[in-house]
């Protein structure tokens, strides 16, 4: 038997399993270096995790609404999800655009669909994540002026923007400009929020990715510390103060059904972090040395065969991310494998949420897997071999360089193949799936994105063009395409441009004018 990194399971877990294992020097306490118990010495005996719901889609109105239910039926924070002509730079009226428009998430264009979004919703008193990477800095901004106007000051938003863009080349796809370009934008953000939003998250470091992509728990670890280690590295050199900025990276992960390799994962990247951020790059401020991570249930384990079934993998999978210690966590929505969450699906995810932080007994004390013999047993091989692969990104020049040698890549679609041809063989049994399927599946109405979206966003895109003051958005582009070209902060007179109405098109093309975009090599 085998865990799902590949690491050997032992039919039964004793003392001798932990080869010289001394448990206060291993484990230390909740709260302490290395954080394995967890990064806060009371953790959810205090209050429990975030109660994110990730949802975004269709026009500005549509998504407001969603959001609307979901803090009324109990959500501590919102989570956007963006359409991806958004997430890739282009606005709704982009030939790329077309049949795109409000698909997979919610679509904006200018700062009058953000104004939109976030209706009614005080920004002083939720806490906002935002998928986005590329153009995340466009997105914070605009997100940044919508609570000015409300009378909130930036020193009060609390939340974080995902603005990790080297997954985007290992997993997803989603990126824009060449990676040194992207780095750079990075960087500008973490010394912007630094000054004007200090409560905010700069950067959720991100596993889900690679992990919906065929990723093993090693490599997710590894690859999302190889790729953090990149982004730490390149603030440094931007001569930034490694404790000016440690404190709000957040890292991002997911929790699949495989529960005791779960926990241990998420005890074992806390406890490698702290030792990378103390050993590698000296930081002294304990909020530095802690991994704090958002994590999802596994979206990939999600099947459109019985959906039903999907409420028991989420509730497993949350199960697993609690007791790993997150921070805050979203649950999919059991028809999440066939179509967008209807709103009755989406409460019951939250609902699992909510059952688990008020009814069992899975908060009434810290970190409740210490000195299991399997648990501790498998947390230290997981660091172990997560140490080994991390070793492995080092020797081709570190992330980026392995990024651009196609290396993690590679690693992860083995992973992903090796993975299909189980199921195929049924050496690994999905439920429904490969066994204990239906001879006819019961029917299901999804929810259906209106069609019509796309006209909407065009006609509200020509009157803002109409309306606006073009010399000032002419102005702040070019002040835009100065700042890429030297070396002033991108986000101040990217903030000017959207404040006079420039679009998310318009102020990505700025760059795009600049830096080009990257193109990839395949590597076999």
């Amino acid at each position: 038997m085998t865990t799902e990194s590949g690491l050997p399971f032992a039919s039964v877990y004793d003392p001798a399993a932990l080869d010289g294992w001394q448990p206060a020097e291993a484990l230390g306490e909740p709260g302490n270096f290395p954080f394995t118990r967890g990064v806060y010495p009371t953790m959810y005996t205090g209050r429990p995790w975030t109660m994110r719901q990730y949802a975004g889609f269709g026009n500005a109105e549509e998504s407001n609404a969603r959001y609307r239910q979901l803090l009324g039926a109990g959500t501590t924070g919102l989570s956007v999800a963006f359409d991806l002509p958004t997430q890739m730079g282009y606005d709704s009226d982009h030939p790329l655009a077309h049949g795109e428009v409000g698909k997979v998430g919610v679509a904006i264009d200018t700062i009058d669909d953000m104004r939109i979004l976030f209706d009614g919703i005080p920004l002083d008193r939720v806490s906002t994540s935002m998928t986005i990477n590329a153009p995340a800095a466009i997105l914070l901004l605009l997100y940044q002026l919508v609570a000015e106007e409300q009378g909130v000051p930036g020193s009060a938003l609390n939340g974080t923007i995902q603005n990790d863009v080297l997954k985007e080349y290992i997993a997803r796809g989603t990126y824009i400009y060449p990676p040194a370009q992207s780095l750079r934008l990075v960087t500008d953000i973490f010394t912007y929020c630094r000054d004007e939003l200090p409560r905010w998250n700069t950067i959720s470091i991100s596993g889900y990715h690679m992990a919906e992509a065929g990723a093993t728990p090693v490599q997710e670890v590894a690859f999302t510390l190889a790729n953090a280690v990149e982004y730490v590295r390149a603030a440094v050199a931007s001569g930034q103060h490694v404790d000016d900025f440690a404190p709000r990276l957040a890292f991002f992960f997911v929790a699949r059904t495989t529960l005791l390799e779960e926990i241990a994962k998420f005890r074992a990247a806390r406890r490698i972090w702290a030792r990378i951020m103390r050993d590698e790059f000296g930081a002294e401020d304990p909020k530095s040395q802690m991994l704090r991570f958002h994590t999802q249930t596994a979206g990939v384990q999600l099947t459109a065969q019985q959906p039903e079934v999907n409420l028991v993998r989420v509730a497993i999978q949350a199960l697993g991310a609690v007791l790993g210690g997150t921070q805050s966590l979203h649950t999919n929505s059991y028809d999440e494998a066939i179509a967008l969450p209807t709103e009755k699906a989406a409460r019951l995810a939250l609902r699992t949420q909510q059952v688990l932080a008020f009814e069992s007994d899975v908060t009434k004390t810290v970190d409740p897997f210490a000195g299991s013999y399997a648990v501790e047993s498998l947390t230290d091989e997981i660091e172990e071999a997560v140490d080994a692969l991390m070793a492995q990104v080092q020797s081709r020049g570190g992330a980026v360089a392995a990024i651009e040698q196609g290396f993690q890549k590679s690693e992860i679609e083995k992973s992903a193949y090796q993975f299909a041809q189980e199921i195929d063989a049924g050496e690994r049994i999905v439920v429904g799936v490969n066994r204990f399927a239906l001879d006819e599946e019961e029917p299901y109405e999804p929810l259906r994105v209106d069609p019509t979206i796309e006209q909407q966003q065009r006609a509200r895109l020509e009157r803002i063009r109409a309306e606006r003051d073009q010399a000032a958005v002419d102005d702040a582009l070019s002040r835009i395409r100065a700042a890429a070209g030297g070396g002033d902060n991108i986000l101040y007179p990217m903030r000017d441009a959207l404040r006079a109405r420039a679009t998310v098109g318009e102020v990505s093309d700025a760059l795009r004018d600049v830096w080009g975009v990257y193109q990839p090599t395949d590597v076999f």
